[in-house]
């Protein structure tokens, strides 16, 4: 059975192991690697409706495409602890990028709706794989500083997710290809990021010699499941406010302009919210509380929504934008609760590829019961159960514990 204990600083690397620039490059690698985490999933949005009449897409099709990801993330990312072991953390995410680079840049040539969900399909595999392992490159590369490098990943993987929601349509103006044209531009960004992992994956981080003691066994750990747990439910949340918050608001009353902005508003406060919390986080021994305080603003959020949701709508989106800023939170607490990078890779793996199983049903519930009700009410009422128990998981994720 996996020991938990309470953490205990980590020695520092041996002097000489790397060259300066190394760490420098490291950095840049993670912040292009982590703005190629989202482009793939935020860019379709804005053009749903002209690849849907371009490749006679039913709307069942369409479906799947807004569950394709949380399937490819939690499917394809529990292959990445194998892969890992065989050729590294840098290769495989070097090798990740590659696969999304292809799946972006061929996804626009689709002829047909089965050829565009495949190709969707491969980017996503090639993202899937990266989410699991950046927490581990950061735990390798950057020991004493998890905190700060997984906040400083986070805000890029933000800023991408909103750049590719804000600049697709533009860009397919400007390129004049229609929607395959603006698609198609983010394989750019992605070829981008393979350039730097391509030198770190000749260099890798030297294993530490293996302790003679049996393998952990990450299924039996309590702080792993409430980490599964606890990303799971965010992810969920995350989810229904991308799928669910401009309409909260159109019903309403608000016109869909403003809509748009104040989901906008969620969106953007991870950039500057999850470098902070991140850092932050890195420096406690115990995340519990902040946990538990994102989880709180969002239960906040809820409340306005169901009580009153035109009459301050900027401050239900302000704080459900900090609630959201639990994805960073977790990611953090992922890199710290692990022993070392061996263990980190398997607990990454099984914390996302475990939660974003998990998270596939709310959004799909919150429709069904907005179908049968007529309202937010139902919805919202399930949405702060959830919360609840997000706020009880993050208590044990959070607490002063390792693996392993």
């Amino acid at each position: 059975m996996p020991s938990e204990k309470a953490i205990r600083p980590l020695p520092p690397p041996p002097a000489g192991a790397a060259p300066r620039a190394v760490p420098v490059l490291a950095a840049a690698a993670l912040v292009l690697a982590a703005l190629n985490l989202r482009p793939a999933v935020t860019s379709l949005g804005p053009v749903l409706e002209e690849v849907r009449a371009d490749l006679g897409m039913s709307g069942a099709v369409a479906g799947l495409l807004a569950s394709l990801p949380a399937l490819c993330f939690a499917l394809v990312g529990f292959t990445a602890p194998r892969l890992a072991r065989r050729l590294g953390p840098d290769r495989v995410v070097a090798g990740g990028l590659v696969v999304v680079a292809a799946g972006l840049a061929l996804r626009p040539l689709a002829g047909n709706a089965a050829a565009f969900v495949a190709l969707s399909a491969v980017a996503l595999g090639g993202i899937a794989l990266t989410n699991v392992l950046l927490p581990v490159v950061v735990k390798q590369r950057f020991p004493d500083r998890v905190g700060p490098m997984t906040g400083l990943y986070s805000m890029a993987l933000n800023i991408g997710a909103s750049s590719a929601a804000g600049l697709t349509v533009p860009l397919s103006d400007a390129l004049g290809g229609g929607w395959r044209g603006g698609l198609g531009a983010w394989a750019a960004l992605a070829a981008a990021a393979i350039v730097p992992w391509a030198p770190l994956a000749r260099r890798p981080v030297a294993a530490p010699p293996a302790a003679d003691r049996p393998p952990v066994r990450i299924t039996r750990s309590p702080t792993a499941w409430a980490l599964a747990l606890y990303f799971g439910l965010q992810a969920s949340a995350a989810y229904v406010i991308i799928g669910w918050l401009p309409q909260i608001y159109r019903d309403a009353g608000l016109p869909a302009e403003a809509a748009g902005l104040l989901f906008a508003v969620t969106s953007l406060l991870g950039i500057p919210f999850a470098y902070a919390l991140s850092a932050i986080a890195g420096r406690l021994r115990g995340q519990g509380s902040l946990a538990a305080g994102t989880a709180l603003f969002g239960l906040a959020g809820y409340a306005g929504l169901w009580a009153a949701p035109a009459t301050a709508p900027w401050l239900w989106a302000v704080l459900l934008g900090v609630a959201n800023c639990s994805f960073p939170l977790v990611l953090t607490m992922i890199g710290m609760r692990g022993r070392d990078g061996a263990t980190v890779i398997r607990l990454s793996a099984f914390a996302q590829s475990t939660g974003y199983l998990l998270s596939i049903p709310g959004p799909f519930l919150v429709g069904v019961l907005y179908d049968r009700t007529g309202g937010w009410g139902a919805p919202l009422a399930l949405m702060s159960g959830l919360m609840a128990v997000q706020l009880v998981a993050g208590l044990f994720a959070g607490r002063d514990r390792q693996i392993g």
